[in-house]
């Protein structure tokens, strides 16, 4: 198991514009690509299981993130987003992958765990 500390973020949709207008939402995903990219974030074409570990909010309460720490995250943002900016991150061309699993929980950091 390899894990990256990274908060994910997901794959905004982007217009011909975001190229010179700078959204925030599409500078967040760059700078995760390039953090990626960095860091050589690897994932293999068949049999992983990758969990995209969310931040809590800093205003819940202590026992709340005690008992919210690695339960399933079922709010924006959609796993299908946060697959799709990953894999944008490390492959060119991801058409390759043909077996993966996913799945997004709540944790105290931001973070990639990919298991193999």
């Amino acid at each position: 198991m390899t894990i990256y500390l990274i908060t994910p973020i997901p794959k905004p949709r982007m217009t011909k514009s975001d190229a010179w207008k700078k959204r925030p939402s599409v500078m967040r995903y760059w700078a995760f690509k390039d953090e990626c990219r960095l860091r050589k974030v690897s994932l293999p074409v068949e049999g992983a299981t990758v969990t995209f570990v969310l931040p809590m909010p800093d205003s819940w309460s202590d026992e709340k993130r005690a008992t919210m720490n690695g339960k399933p995250h079922q709010q924006t943002p959609d796993l299908d987003n946060l697959l799709k900016s990953l894999q944008d991150a490390i492959y060119d061309d991801d058409r390759h992958i043909h077996d993966i699993r996913i799945k997004k929980v709540w944790g105290y950091r931001g973070g990639i765990k990919i298991e193999t």
